[in-house]
């Protein structure tokens, strides 16, 4: 490969702060608020002008892994944060909870992507979080394996901001690689899990869509495949109504490139997805409206501003979580939250792949799976915490990202406030204070 020489150059500290969290998604948010709560100056790094991450960015558009379903009945296991979010979407008529999802066996929380937004600007401002929008990291300093800096691009240039704590929250691991830490991509054989780019829809009838419609989805894509007027890249959909009136959100593209997992960490695999994303964004409305009742004056009201990556980079940290703790109702003595979102495969062969959490619905997160080897003052939460590929598929949704930032910003403050290791916290202190501020363990 070609390079050319870059002059060194003195990079200026222009931030400094006791916790510094990189990304503003639903781990970063918890993340934030939580540091801040627990008395630490906190800053919150996040590379768009908003925060949701995928819940805004990738237009998800509803909550996903905040409820259990137990004997028919839903029952809420990640509150604290997650619960004054959504709460303050039901005050503005911008969320409904919960709405049964996937054949009623889970339940999922829609809302409105603005207001989201916006309690999420008032939430962490609240909270005293200073912000730094349109803001990228690109490196890390580290010295003697601690993190003294991160490194950023924006339109104000490279700058440094230094910080006591970290917490990586980018959903691909950024700041972790950064430093040195190790992680892993994909499974045994390298699969990354497909990604989507979500739409929404307007101009639906909702009561036609809701009896005729949506019941008959599957049979009606096959029937537009056997028909020769479509052919489509997934068959297992999801599409169902939104807060407001006519409007609904549709999961339904799959994107891949000749059958190779799409890596979101490859700038040249993004470019890619955004295209092929957009091109089938118009492929399954144009179905809708020609083959499902309630859907034939529908039009796009939006596709996602980025592509929906459910996969890339997973820490390999102090204690991997496997696939058998999540069907298996793990418990952990060093516990921080529950996960009761199922294992939500997306499959090279159109599919869908679902495994129930069984019993209670629910397993525990330890807090092991969000220490890092090697570098002593970084947290990771969400997506990109340490478990295997399995599942991590389950524990990528919203939910257990809140419950894991959450506990990442309790232990970052309190680590900055004492002047110990993520590592050396007394997690029954973490618990304790987790308990204090509603989280549910």
């Amino acid at each position: 490969m070609r390079t050319i020489h870059e002059a060194a150059r003195q990079v200026p500290v222009v931030l400094e702060a006791e916790v510094v969290v990189v990304g503003g998604g639903p781990a970063g948010i918890a993340a934030a608020v939580a540091a801040a709560r627990t008395g630490a100056r906190t800053l919150l790094v996040e590379r768009y002008g908003f925060l949701g991450g995928a819940g805004t960015a990738a237009a998800v558009t509803n909550f996903c892994g905040l409820y259990a379903v137990v004997d028919g009945t839903p029952v809420r296991v990640v509150r604290g944060i997650a619960s004054e979010i959504t709460e303050a979407l039901v005050k503005r008529g911008a969320a409904v909870e919960p709405q049964p999802a996937v054949g009623g066996k889970t339940a999922v929380v829609p809302y409105d992507t603005f207001a989201y937004k916006r309690v999420a600007d008032e939430l962490v401002l609240a909270a005293g979080v200073q912000l730094r929008f349109h803001t990228l990291v690109v490196g890390a300093v580290v010295e003697a394996g601690r993190i003294r800096a991160v490194l950023t691009e924006s339109k104000s240039g490279r700058q440094a901001i230094a910080g006591a704590v970290f917490v990586d929250a980018s959903g691909d691991a950024d700041l972790a690689a950064f430093a040195g830490a190790p992680w892993e991509k994909g499974d045994a054989q390298g699969f990354l899990q497909f990604p989507t780019m979500m739409f929404r829809l307007g101009g639906v009838d909702d009561r036609l869509a809701e009896a005729e419609g949506v019941p008959r989805l599957r049979q009606l894509l096959l029937q537009a495949e056997a028909e020769g007027a479509f052919r489509f890249p997934r068959l297992s959909v999801i599409v169902r109504p939104q807060p407001h009136a006519g409007e609904w959100r549709a999961n339904m593209t799959r994107i891949h490139r000749e059958g190779r997992p799409i890596d979101g960490t490859d700038v040249d695999d993004l470019t890619y997805a955004e295209l092929e994303g957009r091109r089938q964004v118009d492929l399954y409305a144009e179905f809708l409206r020609t083959y499902v009742p309630g859907f034939a004056a529908s039009y796009v009201i939006e596709a996602a501003p980025q592509v929906g990556i459910r996969e890339t980079r997973r820490l390999l940290g102090q204690y991997v979580l496997r696939e058998e703790d999540v069907l298996g109702q793990a418990d952990f003595a060093d516990a921080i939250g529950c996960n009761p979102w199922p294992v939500e495969r997306h499959t090279a062969d159109r599919e869908t792949r679902w495994a129930w959490i069984p019993g209670r619905g629910y397993h525990q997160i330890p807090y092991r799976s969000l220490l890092p080897r090697g570098v002593d003052n970084l947290l990771v939460a969400g997506r990109c915490l340490s478990a295997d590929a399995v599942a991590q598929s389950s524990l990528r949704v919203s939910g257990p990202c809140f419950a894991m930032g959450q506990a990442a910003g309790v232990a970052a403050a309190l680590c900055a406030q004492r002047g110990v290791r993520p590592a050396e916290l007394d997690v029954a202190q973490l618990q304790y204070r987790l308990r204090q501020q509603g989280a549910w363990i």
